[in-house]
C-alpha cells in the first residue's frame, strides 16, 4: 500500500465490505478542501479483489434481503431518515468541506436527498403489481415486480450527499442489494451515509461501498454478477457507461450533462427573473447538471435584464463555504479552475463581451480554487461558451428577437436536460413548454429538478437509457416484471 508522508494528519476513508469498515490495500489519492487548498483526506483506490469481494458480499446477502418483507425493509429506511435528521448538521459541513458549497447550499442538497429517503420509505405501493381474472376461459393472470439483485451506483462530485441518495434508497427499497463507487473527489459523504443505514439495522452485506477511478468502474460494469448500474456525471462518461454496461447484459441509467437555457420574455418580473437566473447560474458554483448556463433575453427584455444580473453579481461574495457570509463557493478543484478560465478566453477570442469578468474578484487570489461569477453578452449561439458544458460560474447572454426563435436557441443543443421560461402570460408559458426539447421544464422557476416522487427526466445528450432516475420510472428500474397466467 502506497503511504502518504502526511498520512498521520489525514482523516481515513473506509470502504465498507459485508457490513464492516475496513482500510483499502490499494494505493491512495489526496483530498484537498477546496476552499483552502489544504489536504484533509487519503482517499483509497480499490484494489480488484476488494471490488470482486464487495460484489460477492451483494450477492451473498441478496436471497434473504429480497424476500425480507417489503414493508421491513422500508422499517429500515425510517430509521435510517431518522438518523439523517439527527446528524444533518455533521452531514452538512461534511459536504461543504468536501466539496466547497455554502452552508445554505448544502442544507438544501441535504434536504433533497432526505426527501428520496422519504420517497423510498413509501416504495411498497409502487411495487403492487395487476391482477385480471377470467382472463381466459377459466384462466386468471396478474403480474409481480421482483427486485434484479446486485445493483451500482456511480455518483459525481457535485452533490455528495444528495445523488447517492437518488439510488440506493429506492434500490434496497425494492428487494435489491447494492454497490456504491462515489466521486473519488468526494467520498466521505457516502461513508458517514454507509454508516449511518447500517446503524439504522440494514442486514450485512446489502450495501457495500468502493472508492476507485476507471479500472473500478470498469470492474463493476463487467462483473457478470451485476445486474443494474446507475450513473451520473459528464455526457461523455454516461455514453460509456451506458455502451459498456448494456455491451455486458445490465440495465443502465447514465445521466449526462447539460446546457440548460433560460428564456427571459419582455413582459417578465425583472427583478425576480434576475434574482432566480442568479441562483441558477451561480449556485453551486455553477457546478450542477440544472444551472442555468444560457440566458435568451428576447426583444427589450435584454438591456434591463443584463443590468440587474451585473448587478446582482457585483454584490455576491465569493468565499469559504463555511463562512456563513459566503453566498458562492469554490470550485471543486484547481483542474476544473483552470478549464473554465480557459472557457472565459475562448468567449473573448470568439467575439462575446465580457460584460463581468470573475478573474478579477478578490476571491481569485485566494488559495482555494475560485472562479467569480462571468457574464458574457452578444453571445451567438454557434460560440463554445453557448454549446458546451463549462461547468462553473460563466452565463452566457442570447439576444432573440421573439419566443420563436428563442425556442429554436434551446432546440439547438444537443443537450436536452432542463430549460425554463420567465414571463407572465400564459398563452407564452404554454407554448414554450410544449415547444422545447428538454426533459424538464420551469416556468418561473430557474432550477426545475422535480421533487423525488417525479423522475429526473433529462432528454438527448444529458441521458441514456430509458428509465430515469426517482419517481415510478427509478422503481419500474429497480425491479423487474414477473407474469403468472393460471388455471386451477
Amino acid at each position: 500500500m502506497s503511504i502518504s508522508a502526511i498520512a498521520t494528519q489525514l482523516k481515513p476513508c473506509p470502504i465498507y465490505i459485508d457490513g464492516r469498515a475496513r482500510m483499502s490495500r490499494g494505493d491512495v489519492l489526496i483530498q484537498h478542501n477546496p476552499a483552502t487548498g489544504e489536504p484533509v483526506a487519503e482517499i483509497p483506490i480499490c484494489t480488484h479483489d476488494e471490488v470482486a469481494a464487495a460484489i460477492a458480499s451483494a450477492q451473498a446477502a441478496f436471497p434473504a434481503w429480497s424476500t425480507t418483507p417489503v414493508l421491513n425493509r422500508c422499517r429500515v429506511l425510517f430509521h435510517f431518515h431518522q438518523l439523517m435528521e439527527k446528524h444533518a448538521d455533521e452531514l452538512i459541513a461534511l459536504v461543504t468541506e468536501e466539496n466547497g458549497k455554502v452552508r445554505e447550499e448544502a442544507r438544501g442538497s441535504f434536504q433533497r436527498g432526505l426527501e428520496c429517503v422519504e420517497f423510498a420509505c413509501g416504495v411498497s405501493s409502487l411495487m403492487m403489481g395487476e391482477t385480471v381474472e377470467h382472463v381466459g376461459a377459466d384462466v386468471d393472470g396478474w403480474s409481480t415486480r421482483l427486485p434484479l439483485g446486485v445493483c451500482v451506483g456511480i455518483t459525481p462530485f457535485n452533490f455528495p450527499l444528495m445523488v447517492p441518495l437518488w439510488m440506493f434508497p429506492v434500490a434496497i427499497a425494492c428487494g435489491n442489494t447494492f454497490v456504491l463507487k462515489p466521486s473519488e473527489r468526494v467520498p466521505r459523504s457516502s461513508v458517514r451515509l454507509l454508516e449511518l443505514v447500517y446503524e439504522a439495522g440494514l442486514p450485512a452485506g446489502v450495501m457495500n461501498l468502493v472508492h476507485g477511478t476507471k479500472p473500478v468502474v470498469d470492474q463493476l460494469l463487467t462483473d457478470p454478477r451485476v445486474k443494474a448500474v446507475s450513473f451520473v456525471g459528464s455526457s461523455g462518461v454516461a455514453r460509456y457507461i451506458y455502451a459498456t454496461a448494456a455491451a455486458n447484459g445490465k440495465r443502465a441509467q447514465a445521466l449526462g450533462g447539460a446546457k440548460n437555457h433560460s428564456v427571459v420574455m419582455p413582459d417578465a418580473d425583472m427583478k425576480h427573473s434576475a434574482t432566480t437566473i442568479m441562483s441558477s447560474s451561480f449556485g453551486c458554483a455553477g457546478e450542477r447538471c440544472v444551472a442555468t448556463s444560457v440566458v435568451v433575453a428576447v426583444g427589450e427584455a435584454a438591456d434591463p435584464l443584463l443590468a440587474a444580473l451585473k448587478k446582482a453579481a457585483d454584490e455576491m461574495k465569493v468565499g469559504d463555504g463555511a463562512d456563513r457570509s459566503s453566498v458562492m463557493g469554490p470550485i471543486i478543484n484547481s483542474e476544473a479552475k483552470k478549464r473554465i478560465l480557459n472557457y472565459i478566453d475562448v468567449g473573448e477570442q470568439e467575439g462575446a463581451k465580457l460584460a463581468r469578468d470573475g478573474r478579477k474578484d478578490p476571491c481569485c487570489d485566494n488559495d482555494g480554487y475560485f472562479v467569480g461569477p462571468t457574464i458574457f453578452d452578444n453571445v451567438k449561439p454557434s460560440m463554445r461558451i453557448a454549446r458546451e458544458e463549462i461547468f462553473g460560474p460563466v452565463l452566457s447572454v442570447v439576444r432573440a428577437r421573439d419566443l420563436q426563435e428563442a425556442v429554436d436557441v434551446v432546440n439547438a443543443s444537443e443537450y436536452g436536460n432542463a430549460s425554463s421560461i420567465f414571463t407572465k402570460s400564459g398563452h407564452t408559458a404554454r407554448e414554450f413548454s410544449a415547444k422545447v426539447q428538454t426533459g424538464m421544464v420551469g416556468i418561473n422557476v430557474g432550477v426545475p429538478a422535480p421533487v423525488a416522487i417525479f423522475p429526473f427526466t433529462g432528454w438527448k445528450g444529458s441521458f441514456f437509457g430509458d428509465l430515469h432516475a426517482l419517481g415510478k420510472d427509478g422503481v419500474k428500474f429497480y425491479t423487474e416484471t414477473r407474469v403468472v397466467t393460471c388455471r386451477w
